[in-house]
């Protein structure tokens, strides 16, 4: 059937529209009437469902007919997604885990393009825009997935790669003291003075005490968003299976006869 109020095409037998939410019994006139269109009353107070907005941009509606191998491909995804984010969530901040990953030299380019672009902001800005840039990419790409793609797997990936981006740069912020790990141009801020970005950004501002907590709460914030994206991905994998079981169902069930 079609819904009468967005139009999105969905199995029969439903009460409401799973694009829009709308309850199809409250838009439908009385059976003398043809129009069968909802009143502006109800059409406003339709529109004006926070919850049902983003409820639907977080888990968006299937196709009818999803694609069995882009299912299979998302899913493949999350499992490997779920395995390797045990050696970001488990792993110490000391340890640096997510420092010596693959992904910290995904990480890089954009952190030095950082200070590339936020230098004309001044010295504080310049060497602080290095951080902005590795989180500010992921947290792009995930609004545009999400606000204007409407891929919300796609989305939940990018958070995950968001997550990863803040353990990150944890370690970073716990040697801002000890200055004992080897920066880029193979050097330790022991070496070269105001070399180390976040041994001068918190003793520009006075925290250069509070370096370990602030790692602590640099990973603490990495580590939900991870575990919130993996939900996510995974409720999204799992309504689009259902999606693909419903279709093959309906395909390979024979008609009756009468």
């Amino acid at each position: 059937m079609i819904c009468p109020k967005c139009h999105f095409e969905q199995d029969d037998g439903g009460t409401e529209c799973v694009a829009c939410g709308v309850i199809f019994a409250k838009i439908r006139r009385p059976a003398d009437r043809k129009a069968a269109y909802p009143t502006e009353a109800e059409d406003n107070a339709s529109e004006a469902s926070p919850e049902g907005t983003l409820k639907t941009l977080l888990l968006p509606p299937q196709p009818v007919n999803p694609n069995p191998l882009v299912v299979g491909g998302r899913a493949l995804l999350l499992a490997l997604l779920f395995i390797w984010s045990f050696s970001f969530l488990f792993a110490s901040i000391e340890s640096n885990a997510a420092g010596r990953s693959v992904m910290h030299l995904v990480n890089l380019p954009f952190h030095e393009a950082g200070h590339i672009i936020f230098s004309p902001f001044g010295r504080f800005i310049q060497v602080l825009g290095g951080t902005l840039g590795q989180l500010l990419m992921p947290a792009v790409c995930m609004g545009v997935l999400l606000l204007q793609t409407r891929d919300a797997f796609g989305a939940a990936a990018a958070q995950w790669w968001l997550a990863e981006s803040f353990m990150d740069i944890a370690p970073y912020i716990n040697d801002a003291r000890a200055l004992d790990l080897v920066l880029l141009g193979g050097v330790t801020g022991k070496e070269v003075a105001d070399y180390h970005d976040w041994e001068y950004l918190l003793r520009a501002t006075g925290l250069l005490k509070m370096d370990h907590a602030l790692a602590c709460l640099a990973q603490g914030i990495g580590i939900v968003l991870m575990i919130a994206a993996l939900v996510w991905m995974g409720l999204n994998v799992w309504m689009q299976f259902k999606a693909c079981r419903k279709t093959t169902t309906a395909t390979t069930t024979p008609r009756q006869r009468f």
